[in-house]
């Protein structure tokens, strides 16, 4: 289950759980990129992984809704590298509103990052993937709300589950070319995206945010725990190596019993 000088391209790499995932992957060796917004960050996000793990990486820009740029960092990653093993989408947002107040603007904007993006970074991997014939690995970082649902989040809710049929006819048409297609469905991790809806929840539910915390974000799973950023890298490192094409179309719920 080795990643072990495989390139692995991580969207929205620069913070948050793309950030602890693609420090994970160059511990076990990886050759890492990271894609993101903000360059300067992307840049120095990289050279302090390749500095702390003597590893080769590469930082290019990415505004995943932003075609010429897609193509430009997929490019650029094959340049370098000479192939793409793994590309993981998990750039994304979050908008907390009410569906009878939620604005058409906020509604695309929402749909475009995590949908249309999903689809431009994953075409162009699988491109260079079928026209290198060396298979590969497209993960996609759903969520909890890919299964199930929450008040206050009907946007959100609608584009993970979306992502689940994405990836679910993404694995039909890659078994051809020896390509696999997972989601990853995580928990509350208690990253920025997690962090800042916890005041907007207390304010569009009237409760405290301590109530937000225990009742809304941990109240269904078994122990109260929030999943980590580690739990989410793990089980990306373990979709990434895995030796066959066994396990593909599948989510994988790490959430602490939530939606079991």
């Amino acid at each position: 289950m080795s990643v072990k000088n495989k390139v692995v391209l991580i969207t929205g790499a620069a913070s948050g759980l793309g950030l602890g995932m693609a420090k994970e992957f160059a511990k076990q060796g990886a050759k890492v990129v990271i894609a993101d917004l903000d360059l300067v960050k992307s840049q120095q996000v990289a050279d302090e992984i390749a500095n702390e793990n003597g590893i080769e990486t590469l930082a290019v820009q990415m505004n995943v809704v932003d075609e010429d740029q897609v193509k430009d960092g997929i490019k650029a990653t094959v340049a370098k590298f000479g192939r793409i093993d793994t590309v993981i989408n998990n750039a994304g947002i979050q908008t907390i509103c009410p569906i009878v107040d939620f604005s058409v603007m906020a509604w695309k904007r929402l749909f475009d990052i995590h949908m249309t993006g999903t689809l431009l970074v994953t075409q162009e991997a699988m491109k260079e993937m079928i026209a290198l014939k060396t298979g590969g690995r497209v993960i996609v970082i759903g969520s909890i709300h890919s299964v199930l649902a929450s008040k206050n989040k009907s946007a959100y809710v609608a584009a993970k589950h979306a992502q689940l049929g994405f990836v679910r006819a993404l694995a039909k048409e890659g078994a051809e070319h020896n390509i696999s297609t997972n989601l990853i469905c995580p928990g509350f991790v208690l990253t920025p995206l997690v962090q800042n809806q916890i005041p907007e929840q207390a304010r569009e539910l009237n409760i405290t945010e301590e109530e937000v915390i225990k009742n809304i974000m941990l109240g269904n799973t078994v122990d109260g725990e929030f999943t980590t950023v580690e739990d989410i890298a793990d089980t990306a490192i373990f979709l990434a190596g895995f030796k066959s094409n066994a396990l593909t179309g599948q989510h994988i719920l790490v959430s602490h019993g939530v939606g079991m």
